[in-house]
């Protein structure tokens, strides 16, 4: 069993920068692929970032690429998100997800099967 906390969010202004951090309890971090994702008012939950279990091969959605640095620290059991140069669109919920144990990180919210409670990122214009 996985559990998942994320802090971080917050208000800012187009052009700057938040890390999201996701707090993981359980014994299995190490072995669990991470991944970043995101929903908006009125729209589907999206993928952002993932990560694979030691860190070594990182995904992005193309929206983020460049803009958004995605990282864990496995003797802390933390995952984080570093969002630059952030846009009014990337105004959202952020959710962190921990996937199967020995898989690959994935685009998919449905090969994930832990969640945290999400986080809330405001970027005003």
């Amino acid at each position: 069993q996985v559990q998942l906390v994320e802090s971080g969010g917050g208000l800012v202004q187009a052009g700057g920068s938040l890390r999201l951090s996701c707090a993981a309890s359980g014994r299995t971090f190490s072995l669990n692929p991470m991944g970043w994702f995101r929903q908006a008012p009125g729209k589907e939950r999206e993928f952002v970032a993932g990560i694979s279990r030691k860190g070594g091969t990182t995904i992005y959605a193309d929206s983020v690429k460049g803009r958004f640095t995605i990282s864990r620290d496995n003797a802390k059991n933390t995952m984080y998100l570093q969002m630059n140069s952030l846009k009014p669109e990337d105004t959202a919920v952020y959710y962190c997800a921990a996937g199967p144990i020995l898989t690959a990180p994935a685009q998919k919210s449905d090969e994930y099967n832990y969640w945290g409670q999400g986080t809330q990122v405001t970027v005003s214009s």
